[in-house]
């Protein structure tokens, strides 16, 4: 086995989310989410549960740390619940949420763990949405203001703040599939979602520069290389789009204060094109010390004149699928880290989110082996070293996730952890995986044959 070693510095965690993990849903004067309202209306997941109790994180975060101190985990990546700390969605402070962050980032230190703070991720209050939610401009000066709440409050002690947590989901998924909450089906209304949470991002941003801390910042991006399915030019036409419609809607204006003149072209031709400010790109633009990327798969992209609006098919690129069906294919994460490091030479790249769903099982002896996601791991980290060697500024790496959870319209039949969750008993089990990605950490590399 020969070792590929990563720079002095290099930063290694773990992620997760506080809807999929923390549970204690109405506890504490927590208010209620969008996901609490759409996971308890019938028909939108997968296995019909909910994030109630999920790990119950909100009542063992000290478990959690100690599984963190047992791996070995230098960093430790988690979002904020925006209802437990403001049930209203804006205004009143719940005091008990937010001690319940502060209490998380003290039992962090003390461990020697850096908090990775995501401001946003996909939780938002009710109260918000029965005003428009994403769809309503409010709710970027909405988001603003919570967002300089927990910069005040948290600010002093987090190294590395993420605004959101993959935008295209939100907006699209959210909006226009209407897989995830809130559940709305419009093209149109997505688009302009996915405007609004780009100005929100911009607006947090500036409230953190001028607030004096100097800790980096940035958006974490669900990026996936396209490719076209033939050589045929209308397939690579559709790739391009797609790439457009994916990847680019969202990078080109964090890095460059601009939407892509291809996709502004198509969807004006199109439908209703979302309302932009005349210096709300102003806003957007440049706002990234660090730029978080969370990859899992590359996409074959066939032109599909039949669909609307974006008129083609994508489908998994690889041999081998994980238990979500999503194709394995670890170069596509070297080819877009490349790609991203032309794009945003001076930004710091920390991949915030990597690693597969496969059908893991307590074995006879109470333990967990899960090889296949060692095997995935390992190929992809050393893509990720790969690009490193070419000079692409890849700063830490995070693998999703620490522990099995709620994985939001799949319920909890998915398992990504590197623990592994007895949902019944909450009883966590240290996976084979997650005592390989120790052993990673502890070499600060990684073997491969």
């Amino acid at each position: 086995m020969a070792r590929l070693a990563f720079p002095p510095g290099f930063l290694w965690g773990a992620a997760t989310a506080s809807y999929q993990i923390e549970g204690g849903w109405n506890e504490d004067g927590k208010g209620e989410s969008i996901w609490d309202r759409f996971t308890h209306s019938p028909g939108g997941i997968a296995d019909g549960n909910n994030g109630d109790i999920a790990c119950d994180s909100y009542h063992r975060a000290a478990e959690d740390v100690r599984i963190l101190k047992k791996l070995d985990l230098p960093a430790y990546r988690f979002s904020i619940s925006w209802p437990r700390v403001m049930p209203e969605g804006r205004g009143a402070v719940n005091q008990k949420g937010l001690d319940y962050y502060k209490g998380l980032i003290d039992l962090l230190q003390k461990n020697n763990i850096a908090p990775v703070v995501t401001a946003y991720h996909w939780d938002l209050p009710q109260k918000l949405q029965d005003r428009g939610g994403w769809a309503n401009r409010d709710v970027t000066d909405w988001y603003a203001e919570y967002a300089q709440m927990l910069f005040k409050e948290l600010g002093d002690r987090v190294p590395y703040w993420i605004t959101l947590n993959e935008p295209w989901v939100s907006a699209f998924v959210g909006h226009w599939e209407g897989r995830h909450a809130p559940g709305i089906r419009d093209f149109p209304t997505a688009l302009q979602t996915s405007h609004h949470l780009l100005l929100a991002h911009g607006k947090a941003v500036q409230a953190y520069r001028a607030s004096g801390l100097r800790s980096k910042i940035g958006i974490t991006l669900n990026l996936t290389p396209m490719d076209p399915a033939s050589p045929r030019p209308e397939d690579a036409l559709a790739a391009q789009r797609c790439d457009g419609f994916l990847n680019r809607w969202f990078l080109e204006p964090v890095s460059r204060g601009a939407y892509p003149a291809d996709m502004m072209d198509w969807y004006s031709k199109r439908m209703t094109m979302p309302e932009i400010g005349s210096s709300d790109l102003s806003v957007i633009g440049g706002t990234l010390d660090l730029l978080g990327v969370n990859n899992y798969f590359a996409s074959r992209v066939a032109a599909d004149p039949g669909r609307f609006p974006l008129e083609l098919h994508e489908g998994p690129l690889g041999e081998y699928r994980t238990e979500m069906g999503w194709g394995i294919n670890p170069e596509a994460l070297h080819d877009l880290l490349l790609r991203v490091g032309r794009d945003c030479p001076a930004t710091d790249i920390i991949i915030t989110e990597n690693g597969a769903s496969f059908r893991d099982m307590i074995n006879s002896r109470g333990s967990v082996e899960d090889p296949h996601r060692i095997d995935y791991l390992r190929t992809y980290l050393a893509q990720v070293h790969r690009a490193i060697q070419a000079d692409v500024k890849v700063k830490g790496y995070f693998v999703w996730t620490l522990m099995d959870n709620f994985e939001w319209a799949h319920g909890c039949s998915q398992r990504f952890g590197l623990v592994y969750t007895d949902y019944h008993a909450q009883k966590r089990i240290i996976k084979a995986s997650g005592l390989w990605y120790r052993d990673v950490v502890k070499n600060n590399g990684v073997d491969v044959g």
